[in-house]
């Protein structure tokens, strides 16, 4: 019987946790905005003695530019954000 309460009961509701950035393309100017999934996106850094995590983004715009805006970014063992790097555009705040 208690597995059936387990198996119907309410259920724990887990909350997703990502990472916004936004990028200005150096060609066009457009702004474009992306999203890092913690969870999922982050891969170990094995040379870095595997405390270290990256995620790496290519977001292409909507306009007729198709210019790649690469965005790079490192995160520390709790996953906080230490370090950022974009090529072929620049961070907007």
């Amino acid at each position: 019987m208690d597995f059936l309460k387990k198996l119907f009961g309410p259920r724990q509701v887990y909350k997703k946790e990502y990472y916004t950035f936004t990028v200005k393309c150096k060609r066009c100017g457009e702004t474009i905005t992306g999203r890092i999934d913690i969870d999922n996106d982050l891969s170990v850094e094995y040379e870095a003695g595997g405390d270290v995590f990256y995620a790496r983004k290519v977001l292409i715009g909507e306009n007729k530019c198709f210019q790649r805006v690469e965005a790079n970014f490192k995160f520390d063992a709790n996953r906080k954000m230490i370090e950022q790097e974009v090529i072929g555009g620049e961070f907007v705040e």
